[in-house]
This record gives C-alpha cells, sequence and structure tokens, in this order.
C-alpha cells in the first residue's frame, strides 16, 4: 500500500473515482493507505450496519446530516449532525438510520487493515450471509442476531 500524498480530495470524487454500494448504502473512499482509511458514507432511511467488531483497528464517524441510532459497547445510543462517534478496536458496534431521512457522513479506520478491500469485494453483493462471510475474512467479525427467547 502507497504512503498518503498531500493533497485534497474535492467533493463528490473518491479514490480512483470508485463508489461502492454496500447494503444499499453509498460508499465513496476519500482516502486510503497503510495508517488510516477514510469515506464519505449516505444512509437511506431503513439502512444499518448489524454489531460487529473489527479486530484490529479503531473506527471514526462524523455525522454530517441525520440521526444514527447505535449498538455501542452493549448500550444503545445516538449521534446526530456535528457528533463524533468513536468505536475502540474489539468493541461491539452496530449502525442504524432508523429515521426517515437519510443520514450524510465521513468515516474513518485506524490503521486500514483489510477493510478497504473487503469494501471491494463486498460491492454490490446483495445476500447479506456472503457479505458477512467475505467480512470474516477481512478481521470484521459480525455477532449474531441476538436472542429473543
Amino acid at each position: 500500500m502507497k504512503a498518503m500524498k498531500a493533497g485534497v480530495t474535492k467533493a463528490g470524487k473518491g479514490v480512483d473515482n470508485l463508489v461502492w454500494n454496500i447494503l444499499g448504502q453509498t460508499y465513496i473512499p476519500k482516502q486510503v493507505c497503510e495508517t488510516s482509511f477514510s469515506w464519505h458514507a449516505l444512509f437511506p432511511p431503513g439502512t444499518f450496519v448489524p454489531p460487529h467488531i473489527h479486530a484490529n483497528q479503531d473506527e471514526f464517524i462524523y455525522v454530517l446530516e441525520g440521526r444514527f441510532d447505535l449498538f455501542l459497547d452493549g448500550k444503545d445510543a445516538s449521534a446526530t449532525a456535528g457528533d463524533l462517534i468513536r468505536l475502540p478496536m474489539k468493541v461491539a458496534h452496530g449502525i442504524f438510520n432508523k429515521s426517515d431521512q437519510p443520514v450524510k457522513c465521513l468515516f474513518w479506520v485506524s490503521p486500514t487493515g483489510k477493510l478497504f478491500e473487503l469494501f471491494k469485494k463486498i460491492h454490490n453483493v446483495p445476500d447479506p450471509a456472503e457479505v458477512t462471510r467475505l467480512a470474516g475474512l477481512h478481521d470484521v467479525t459480525f455477532l449474531p442476531p441476538p436472542d429473543k427467547g
């Protein structure tokens, strides 16, 4: 992986003009190097990332517009425009747009690990089970649904 270069990634543009569709969400990678990876994301109403754990990365989300409901380290939380969500490595978290408005946000992780490669592989994969399987090969572990019994 290349070292980060100084520069500006223009609005609406991403790394190598990539735009990923990941289970109904739109991700535009803004920067990638060995030490960090960032992407702009649009979560339409009703979309989410189920609870999961990053084994080797700290993750951050800066909310630009809208509201997220979160599962964070066993507790419910929420974040709105201007809030920064901190998701330490090895801490379970899930991200949900339960509102009727889209959420726009900026994500980043440090270090990059295998996440950029995972997103390339799950672009346009419609089957959540296959996304979960591929995630497990890239150091992201999705948690089983909660026991309703």
